[in-house]
């Protein structure tokens, strides 16, 4: 299991003992690295818009990253990972609108403070990165709603 913005680690502290039967591999920019460690995991450096190191995976998790990156990092991410030959799952967790409206005034707050605090960023459009999934080659499997208004959602091929 690839996991694309590791961030802190926490996710990859906690999956990866209790999934024992994969092999967790936490990525993250450099500068976050060090961070990641400290929870005693190995993470590789893998920046969405730089060079990928070679990745052998069968499945690619990522939280809280598409509303975090740009759009254009979110189509290169998913570009990236359509690319990546044995990879049949893809989940991704964070919040997302349906047909352009969000599905909480929480999410509609987080959003428009994320947009202040960058252009960029914001809560995505959940057909939208449905499509970029189905240009790599994934077709929608589930979408299950989490607490605090977040999706998981599970692209397979």
């Amino acid at each position: 299991m690839l996991e694309i913005g590791s961030g802190t680690g926490q996710h990859a502290a906690y999956f990866a003992p209790a999934l024992p039967h994969l092999a967790w591999q936490a990525s993250d920019v450099a500068e976050n690295l060090p961070g990641i460690r400290q929870w005693g995991v190995e993470p590789i450096e893998l920046d969405v818009d730089g060079r990928w190191p070679p990745i052998e995976a069968d499945a690619a998790f990522t939280a809280n990253t598409c509303h975090i990156l740009s759009w254009k990092q979110v189509e290169r991410m998913f570009e990236r990972l359509g690319a990546l030959r044995g990879l049949n799952l893809i989940c991704v967790y964070g919040p997302f609108s349906y047909g352009g409206k969000h599905t909480a005034d929480s999410n509609a707050r987080f959003d428009a403070m994320l947009r202040a605090r960058d252009p960029l960023s914001g809560v995505r459009d959940f057909e939208a990165v449905r499509d970029l999934a189905r240009a790599g080659g994934f077709g929608l499997r589930e979408d299950n709603a989490m607490p605090a208004n977040n999706r998981l959602l599970v692209f397979g091929r």
